[in-house]
Parts: C-alpha cells; sequence; structure tokens
C-alpha cells in the first residue's frame, strides 16, 4: 500500500468499514490517464492491526466481480504453498513431474493438518493464520531426508 492507501485505510478502521470502492485516474506519463477502481476490503479474521487488516485491489473492471476472483484466488495461493513443497527438476518427463506434485500435495495437506491439531490442542479453535509454519515443516523434511 502507498501512503494515500494507507490514509484511507486507517479512516476505514475509524469507520469500522469492512468495504470500500472508489475510482481513481492513474497517471501513466505526461499527457495518458488510465482510470481504475480501488476497492479496499477487510480481511476476514485477521491477526493483523492498523491497516493492515485491509488489502487493495486494483480493477479496471466490475468491482462486484472481486468475490469470484477471491474464489481463484485462494485456489493461486494453494498452488503457490504447495511449490514451496515441489522438488525443483527440469525433467520433461511428464510421470516424474506429476509425481513430485502429487508428492508436494501430499507433504502440503500433512503440514496443515499437523498445524490444525497443535492448534486446538493449544488453544482449542483453528485459524487460517499457521501457528506451525511451513519454514518449520521444510526445515524439519530436510533434516530427516525426506525434504
Amino acid at each position: 500500500m502507498q501512503t494515500s492507501e494507507q490514509a484511507q485505510a486507517k479512516r476505514l478502521l475509524q469507520w469500522d468499514q469492512d468495504r470500500y470502492v472508489t475510482d481513481r485516474s492513474l497517471l501513466l506519463n505526461d499527457d495518458e490517464r488510465h482510470e481504475t477502481t480501488l476497492v479496499y476490503r477487510r480481511r476476514d479474521n485477521s491477526n493483523r492491526t492498523g491497516y493492515r487488516q485491509y488489502s487493495v485491489f486494483m480493477t479496471n473492471g466490475n468491482p462486484r466481480l472481486l468475490r469470484e476472483y477471491s474464489y481463484r484466488w485462494e485456489i493461486e495461493s494453494g498452488y503457490k504453498s504447495i511449490k514451496r513443497f515441489m522438488a525443483a527438476t527440469t525433467s520433461k518427463n511428464f510421470v516424474l513431474r506429476f509425481f513430485y506434485f502429487a508428492f508436494a500435495c501430499l507433504l502440503y495437506s500433512i503440514w496443515r493438518a499437523v498445524d490444525l491439531l497443535v492448534q486446538i490442542d493449544l488453544t482449542g479453535e483453528y485459524t487460517r493464520s499457521p501457528v506451525v509454519t511451513a519454514n518449520t515443516v521444510l526445515t524439519l523434511l530436510k533434516q530427516t531426508g525426506i525434504g
């Protein structure tokens, strides 16, 4: 977030607003502008404080489609997390690459299950923000020779 977006997010926090949409004209160069829309959205169940509770999205489309984008965003974030568990390869062998992906999915699922069990044991509830980080799990896997 730039300074102006941070200031707006702070105002939204004071007003206790979860969502805000505003038009923005971006200066591309000396004589060209691009019309966009900024959408501020408070994160659900965020453990962040202050303006960091908000995410800001820029779109040149309909901001009502943001809900549909958020579903896709979760999928993309999941794949990004799974990639951290994948072995690096330059092989073009589909079977090997599929195995690496499937094994990474398995490791990712184990990590999320362990985190869920630890959170429930420690606090009695589950939040989306992990207590057991992926880095911790990857470090342990490397120490055991799996990763």
